[in-house]
């Protein structure tokens, strides 16, 4: 594959991976879990179909962010790259953070019985004390809720720039060696699954450990997001990813299935619950790399072509991301209040949260550079003005 030619592939896991995580925060209302607005009725199945998409959506994400910055880091040097972190990134994150987070938390509030009163009223106490979780902690949103997925990608960028550009220059070979080593037959799985499982181990039980957004923790993420890079820099290694891709999601969903049967059990038989808890994160990562390389797998197969649409969707998948969650809760903290059948309010909250985050992104913030800045966006040059001349023919002039 030529490493100058865009990857399309991934920029439709991308696009697929964002749509996924929309879905996900779509349920939320209905699931199990507690969340900043919720509906009367929750239902067992929704959070076993969270679970299962928690497995491998943002790992996946993570992933092709690593798989990005390989990319990125030919096109110049590290001020070039840092200055553009800082615009795609921390700005949105920033804004985020000082904008609509804080309707998300007054809402948590609102609904939770913690706070009465206009969005204007909680304004001034979302400084008080800072935002961890539903439930914990303050009202500041440090982290802009949702957008700590901006905030991770940011430190990653950060901290891996150094490792990065030197396996791309002098240690080359090393990365190349690395390469080879994962093409090798069956060690994908096993060596991709090894850091995961071993940086579990060491921060497992410290506060590394307990921030686990969308599933996973702080360095578990970091796993993923290296792995992206170095997945994409050997053609024979995605090669096997190509070839192996039906291998990976059997592997991955029969690795699924016993990890879930296996809590099950856990759940009802405390003599098991050892046992769980040391193959149960072996199994879980085990299984998130099978459906991932699978993915990628069917991707590289599949997805290897452009159209006008991903063109589109790939620019609005970062302003989508920003403004997904919160849209999702206005919308549903009057929708779930409706006596209509759950499933009927779940496609409403949907379908006009979809609507109307790509009315915003459409009408708003793809026409204006100001916007599009602060969505993390390339300000557009505006075309010069095309002045006609009309002359007159010589032979024509009186």
């Amino acid at each position: 594959m030529n490493k100058s030619e865009r990857r399309y592939d991934l920029d439709w896991l991308r696009v697929l991976a964002i749509l996924s995580v929309f879905l996900y925060h779509s349920t939320r209302f209905f699931n199990l879990e507690d969340w900043h607005v919720k509906n009367a009725m929750t239902y067992a199945w929704v959070e076993a179909l969270e679970s299962f998409m928690e497995i491998w959506m943002m790992p996946l994400i993570f992933l092709i962010s690593g798989a990005s910055i390989f990319f990125a880091m030919d096109k110049g040097g590290a001020g070039k790259f840092f200055k553009g972190k800082v615009l795609r990134l921390l700005v949105p994150l920033v804004v985020g953070v000082f904008t609509h987070a804080s309707l998300q938390v007054y809402l948590e509030r609102l609904t939770h019985g913690q706070f009465s009163g206009s969005y204007f009223e909680f304004l001034p106490h979302y400084f008080e004390g800072v935002y961890l979780d539903v439930g914990v902690g303050g009202n500041f949103a440090f982290a802009g809720m949702h957008l700590w997925y901006l905030l991770f990608l940011f430190l990653f960028s950060l901290v891996c720039y150094p490792l990065f550009r030197w396996l791309k220059g002098s240690g080359r070979r090393v990365l190349s060696g690395l390469g080879g080593l994962l093409a090798l037959p069956g060690a994908m799985y096993l060596l991709l699954a090894l850091p995961v499982v071993v940086m579990e181990a060491l921060t497992g039980n410290t506060p590394l450990g307990e921030i686990d957004p969308g599933g996973w923790t702080f360095p578990l993420y970091l796993c993923f997001f290296v792995s992206g890079f170095v997945v994409v820099s050997h053609e024979r290694l995605q090669e096997r990813i190509r070839q192996l891709r039906w291998v990976s999601l059997t592997l991955g969903i029969a690795l699924l299935v016993t990890f879930i049967w296996m809590g099950i059990r856990a759940d009802n038989d405390p003599a098991f619950v050892a046992t769980f808890e040391i193959a149960g994160d072996l199994l879980a990562t085990l299984s998130a790399w099978g459906l991932i390389l699978g993915f990628l797998g069917l991707a590289m197969q599949r997805l290897t072509f452009s159209k006008p649409f991903l063109k589109y969707t790939n620019d609005a998948v970062l302003p989508f991301y920003i403004l997904h969650q919160t849209i999702l809760l206005c919308v549903g903290y009057f929708v779930v209040q409706w006596a209509i059948p759950d499933l009927l309010k779940w496609m409403i909250i949907a379908a006009s949260s979809f609507a109307i985050i790509i009315g915003l992104y459409e009408f708003l913030v793809r026409r204006f550079n100001g916007l599009r800045i602060l969505f993390g966006m390339k300000a557009v040059r505006q075309a010069a003005p095309v002045v006609t001349v009309l002359t007159q023919p010589l032979s024509e002039k009186s």
